[in-house]
């Protein structure tokens, strides 16, 4: 898995914007838009219903040469042959997941707005890290808030890409961005929009094909 796969819009499924429509009919609406990732999240249907529309959404993702991941489920994630998972804090650690996937599987780690996760995270052997919530989040508003100067930071003491999340819009993405994440989950702004493909295509529209300028670390991170 090469780490320059790890950069665009990162796609994050969830039920409740999703069900008005099969998931493979807004997950394929989201990938002709440009998504380069998607996250399969799901945490109210049976373990069939799981394991059927993952592998619906894998196969729908290789047409596009889009990655696919599982949430917090590594098991899931083989049993499928997803291209890896994203764990939260209360998940499976690392080396386990890893242990599980293989050496080539993706990793993610949701870090919140603490550096110290983030370098733990690395040196277990994560793929990518995670920080928000940078907005107010519908999906998660239990997630603390981040400051965006958080991305500058993370940027300046890591060597593996950073992906911003939590209430994401088109219309607040461009900060992030800019101040240098790699990759930008979105999940309600996006499955929920009336015009899915185009509000992908306006994200992923933002990466274009030069390379971030990180912005400056000013802002102490939250200890431990």
């Amino acid at each position: 898995m090469g780490r320059d796969r790890l950069r665009g819009l990162y796609a994050v499924t969830e039920g409740r914007h999703a069900r008005a429509a099969p998931p493979t009919v807004a997950v394929r609406a989201a990938l002709e838009g440009g998504a380069r990732i998607v996250q399969y999240r799901d945490k109210t249907s049976g373990d069939d219903e799981r394991v059927a529309e993952a592998r619906a959404l894998l196969e729908l993702c290789g047409r596009y040469g889009a990655l696919f991941l599982v949430n917090d489920d590594p098991r899931l994630a083989r049993a499928v042959g997803a291209d890896g998972v994203h764990l939260g804090q209360g998940d499976m650690p690392v080396p386990e997941a890893r242990a599980i996937l293989g050496a080539t599987a993706v990793i993610g780690v949701t870090c919140h707005d603490r550096l110290d996760l983030a370098l733990q995270a690395r040196s277990e052997g994560a793929d990518y890290v995670a920080f928000g919530a940078f907005f107010p989040s519908a999906t998660k508003p239990e997630a603390p808030p981040a400051p965006l100067d958080l991305i500058a930071c993370v940027k300046a003491a890591l060597d593996i890409p950073v992906c911003a999340i939590g209430g994401i819009t088109a219309d607040n993405a461009p900060a992030l961005v800019a101040a240098g994440a790699d990759m930008i989950a979105v999940s309600a702004a996006l499955f929920g929009a009336e015009d899915i493909v185009g509000t992908a295509g306006r994200l992923q529209g933002l990466f274009g094909d030069a390379p971030q300028k990180p912005g400056e670390c000013a802002s102490p991170v939250r200890p431990v």
